[in-house]
């Protein structure tokens, strides 16, 4: 086959020329959408932790800088998932064309990107430590930073890599919580739990998708562990539990009442809608399974337990 004969479009696009071309190209790299799925949670957990400490709203000043440590910790996350696992991704069809195995973009440019925002976040903690007098956001910062940043390592050796992924989205609302009261009480901890199980059950549907490549390359995961039948039933036991815990992270807080509940009841249902949509015989709705429909379901949950604080 000479050149003349490819078809354009199986050629991977130009490297971009300038640095709005290349912070687009890694913006989609990253999928900074995605980050709808932890940002709600973190939010609810900040609303409930300042009506812990008598006021209706957490102090604005707090709500930036927790924004400013999501935005940068989830980028430094990103960053070093795509660094780590630049060479799984070159084999795996369905990540192939991502920006580093297809020379949209050096590792370099990954690597600058990811110390800028560890810069960044560990900048947004001491301003918790300066301006509100509390130094654990700035303490925890490299721990957090650190296990962020390990969850690409985890695939190598074990299938519990989803639930180490849940465990990275769940700092988000116990972060945020120690950032608003500098302390831990137990509604933080139910929520990370919810997160946990929420995460890894859609985590292991997505993963269905990578089981021929995954097995073929060593990877592990619960899919290729079990197979995709079995993995597909524990995905659906850990949302079962995700349940469990999002109803009692609702009994644990007098702030959340019926308009949460109402929110969990329509969680839930979306959940069920979830693992409807993909079988063993057929992943071909696993997209709209993993954005779409858990992208509603944060929003829901974070909107309409934010609401519900708001007016207890």
């Amino acid at each position: 086959m000479t050149a003349s004969s490819v078809h354009p479009e199986v050629l991977p696009p130009p490297p971009p020329a300038t640095l709005p071309g290349k912070l687009a190209v890694f913006a989609g790299d990253i999928k900074i959408a995605h980050t709808v799925f932890a940002l709600p949670f973190a939010l609810l957990s900040a609303f409930l932790a300042a009506r812990e400490d008598g006021r209706r709203f957490p102090q604005v000043g707090k709500l930036l800088l927790i924004l400013v440590c999501m935005a940068t910790a989830r980028t430094v996350a990103m960053a070093a998932n795509r660094l780590l696992d630049a060479r799984l991704d070159a084999i795996n069809p369905r990540t192939a064309r991502r920006a580093i195995p297809s020379g949209a973009l050096s590792p370099l440019f990954y690597g600058v990107i990811a110390l800028l925002s560890a810069a960044g976040f560990i900048i947004a903690t001491v301003g918790f430590a300066y301006l509100y007098h509390n130094p654990w956001p700035l303490l925890c910062s490299l721990p957090v930073l650190a296990f962020l940043i390990a969850y690409p390592l985890l695939k190598r050796f074990t299938g519990l890599c989803h639930y180490y992924l849940g465990a990275a989205l769940a700092l988000a609302p116990i972060c945020a919580w120690v950032a608003i009261r500098g302390r831990l009480d137990p509604p933080p901890f139910w929520m990370a739990a919810a997160v946990v199980c929420w995460t890894a059950g859609f985590d292991i549907i997505y993963a269905c998708q990578d089981y021929a490549s995954d097995v073929a390359s060593g990877v592990f995961s619960v899919p290729s562990t079990f197979g995709i039948g079995p993995a597909l039933w524990i995905s659906r036991f850990t949302h079962g539990v995700c349940a469990a815990m999002l109803i009692a992270l609702g009994f644990s807080t007098p702030h959340l009442s019926g308009l949460y509940f109402a929110g969990v009841g329509l969680a839930v249902a979306l959940l069920i809608v979830e693992q409807s949509l993909v079988r063993a015989t057929d992943l071909s709705k696993a997209g709209l399974a993993f954005f779409t429909l858990n992208g509603i379901i944060s929003l829901l949950l974070g909107t309409l337990g934010i609401i519900n604080v708001l007016l207890s």
